[in-house]
């Protein structure tokens, strides 16, 4: 299918792309040639081939969410460099 100069100065103005008469004769080319491509593929017999979202299984890669021993408030609370009825104690941001 080849684009005509008329259609590929629409798409650049969607497109929001100054483009000169030069560049706008490329990418006629580019463009019509990426279309015949498609036009290969549309003849494709895809009737028994399940839709997929993915071409490889897609398997969840993180661990189960499990309760792990952690450190007891005193310990945390060691840290602190000031501390107030077992918070930490900092300076006041917004006031």
């Amino acid at each position: 299918m080849k684009l005509s100069l008329e259609e590929v100065r629409h798409i650049a103005t969607l497109a929001r792309v100054g483009m000169t008469e030069e560049e706008m004769e490329q990418l006629r080319g580019q463009l019509s040639d990426i279309l015949e491509h498609f036009e290969v593929l549309k003849q494709v017999d895809t009737t028994d081939v399940p839709p997929t979202s993915h071409p490889i299984t897609m398997g969840n890669v993180l661990r189960e969410d499990q309760a792990s021993p952690s450190f007891t408030r005193e310990e945390i609370m060691s840290n602190a460099p000031q501390e107030e009825e077992g918070h930490f104690k900092v300076k006041l941001i917004l006031g």
